[in-house]
């Protein structure tokens, strides 16, 4: 890598930047993992030095093999060109199946678990960060008591609220602010372990091994509350395409690792030398005059942890909904030089209610704790999976190669996993239920549009056919383009023959425009649009979108001219075919899903919006439909 003062002034920017995006949920779990451990979990561990040293262990190892050896050295190589997240390594895994149909589904389920899940992590995150953060209340001043969950409501509204103006300038600060709560976890570390230096042997791996060997159910129930201190692993690979491998690889290697270690290990060196400072241990760690900065730059730290996970929402909301996975929802972009930063209304404010009831329902970050780490877990699993495909079909490993690593991954994962299922009685079922019901919709959306696919092709006209038919007897033809969009290019769209039957002409000239979503993040310039011209002035036109893609129909049909096909804005008109779904009960679906998936389909956003069409050229034509 070149080291230019102009790269090296790129990378830092980067590596500030990521540090604000990335690892705002992973830099906020010191807030509440040493207080499950140890205090407010439903399993608390045993305050002795041996477990001390056990889970401090496991903690420093959790760090280096789950984000440091999992993530960042191994599953941030499996990049779709450049982009990483569940959904990019969906696509990818996808792809590799080739023509086998039972693996294919089998893959998209997986996937859309892992989507899920990550949906219901989602929801957790910003309830717990923000509820621990403002819990520092109590400490500052017990009579506040009564006002951490009306603040903590409060800061939450004004999270969500602020999403529609855009992130830029709040972005700005981010970096900045999240350095200087990694230098401040850091140095409160570094003070309480010079008082205590030997808890530094804990970073020897025979400590976690002694801890299983001595005490191996405490141990195992313990991995419950020490998965919290790697919840946000994901981040590192869902934001690479935003930052890059190197900057990510920078922040963690650099800042983000050394300065969760020190805060860690002195954590649990103030707990050896006064065992009451196990109810809060973090905040304990400053001294009472830094209690109220801390508290402020600790939310702030949430918020923006927060940010993240809410704009990584928004990101896999739309790479699903140009997938498949979801219907056609309103998006706006509140920048206009960063096409990811975008906005969604409905998943913004579904996200805000889902998070408030959650706060309400649990009333404290301990309380939160025990549905946290399951959706994590699981997706950390499905991760291991997806990669595993890449790993052996992309990148050419052999089986046994690939076993070997996946294999050590999912020990992990499942180890982690299984300890969370323990949880599912006092909580850990919520983030189940979340992840079921929006698994539910997603499979039946999918579903249901392939199924509705078909119908339609079934019904339809063999388009070449037709136009021969039209060649030889035609009808009236009046000025003007016509454009028919529709999914199935071989076809005769119904809104056609619905503008035939009807009106009794045709266009002088016709387009049959079909849209695909590619299974990569963005469509290379030469493959966005591809025209056929057929006989009598017909032509067909498909124009390609990757799924992190901003679709505008009318801007990329300009392209069509270096092909033959010069389109007039001013004259061209756009049919949609409008159904109307009526369930009927003699299919392989579910009626009850039938009528969920009719739902969804009437809720949509209109294809006018979502592909940029100007209103006032756009003619909707409607047809019933029994399926």
């Amino acid at each position: 890598m070149s080291s230019t003062p102009g790269n090296k002034t790129k990378i830092s920017a980067l590596t500030l930047a990521a540090l604000g995006v990335v690892f705002g949920d992973i830099g906020t779990s010191p807030l509440y993992t040493m207080k499950e451990v140890f205090s407010a979990g439903m399993h608390p561990v045993p305050l002795t030095a041996t477990n001390m040293y056990g889970i401090l262990s496991l903690i420093f190892w959790a760090l280096i093999m789950v984000v440091s050896v999992k993530y960042v050295l191994f599953i941030m190589r499996a990049d779709n060109r450049g982009e990483g997240g569940i959904m990019a390594l969906l696509a990818l895994a996808s792809h590799n199946a080739g023509s086998n149909l039972k693996k294919q589904r089998t893959i998209m389920l997986l996937g859309i678990l892992g989507a899920c899940m990550f949906y219901a992590d989602g929801m957790i995150t910003p309830a717990i960060s923000v509820l621990s953060a403002v819990e520092g209340l109590e400490l500052a001043a017990p009579m506040l008591h009564p006002l951490i969950l009306p603040v903590t409501l409060v800061v939450l509204f004004i999270l969500f609220w602020a999403q529609s103006k855009g992130t830029a300038l709040v972005g700005a600060f981010f970096g900045p602010i999240m350095l200087l709560w990694f230098g401040t976890l850091a140095v409160l570390g570094i003070g309480s372990i010079l008082q205590n230096p030997s808890i530094l042997h804990a970073l020897n791996p025979i400590y976690a091994l002694q801890f299983f060997i001595v005490s191996p159910w405490i141990a195992f129930v313990a991995l419950g509350a020490v998965v919290l201190s790697v919840t946000g692993a994901e981040a590192l690979y869902a934001d690479m395409g935003h930052f890059g491998r190197f900057p990510i690889r920078l922040a963690w290697f650099g800042l983000v690792l050394p300065s969760l270690v020190l805060n860690y290990f002195g954590q649990g060196a103030l707990i050896l030398l006064n065992p009451e400072s196990v109810k809060n241990p973090f905040y304990l760690l400053a001294p009472e005059w830094m209690l109220f900065p801390l508290i402020i730059l600790a939310t702030l730290a949430a918020v923006i942890a927060s940010q993240a996970v809410i704009t990584g929402a928004f990101s896999v909301s739309r790479q699903a909904l140009q997938l498949g996975y979801l219907p056609r929802m309103h998006v706006e972009h509140t920048s206009e030089s960063h096409e990811g930063q975008i906005y969604m209304p409905r998943i913004n404010w579904g996200l805000m209610l889902a998070v408030m009831a959650l706060v309400l329902g649990f009333k404290s970050s301990g309380n939160l704790a025990a549905a946290y780490g399951i959706a994590v877990t699981g997706d950390m699993v499905i991760t291991s999976l997806l990669a595993g495909m890449v790993f052996h079909h992309m990148w050419g490993w052999s089986k046994s190669r690939t076993g070997a690593l996946v294999g050590l991954f999912l020990t992990v994962d499942v180890a982690f996993f299984s300890a969370n299922v323990l949880k599912i009685p006092d909580g850990g079922w919520v983030p189940l239920v979340i992840g079921i019901f929006i698994f539910t919709l997603m499979n039946t959306w999918k579903t249901g549009r392939s199924m509705l696919y078909l119908h339609l092709k079934n019904e339809a006209m063999a388009l070449e056919p037709f136009i021969e038919a039209l060649g030889a007897h035609p009808p009236a033809r009046v000025p003007g383009t016509a454009l028919f969009l529709t999914p199935n290019p071989d076809g005769v769209p119904h809104a056609m023959l619905h503008n035939l039957k009807h009106n009794k002409v045709l266009h002088e000239r016709v387009v049959i425009l079909t849209v695909k979503f590619l299974e990569f993040p963005h469509a290379r310039p030469h493959e966005r649009v591809e025209v056929e011209i057929l006989p009598h002035d017909f032509y067909k036109v498909i124009v390609r979108y990757g799924f992190k893609d901003e679709p505008d129909l009318p801007r990329d049909l300009l392209l069509c001219s270096d092909q033959g096909l010069i389109l007039d804005a001013m004259d061209t008109s756009f049919f949609v075919g409008k159904e109307i779904l009526i369930a009927n009960e003699k299919t392989e679906m579910a009626f009850w899903r039938k009528k969920i998936f009719i739902g969804l389909f009437r809720s949509a956003e209109t294809v006018t919006n979502q592909f940029k069409l100007p209103p006032n050229r756009v003619v909707e034509l409607g047809s019933q439909v029994s399926f």
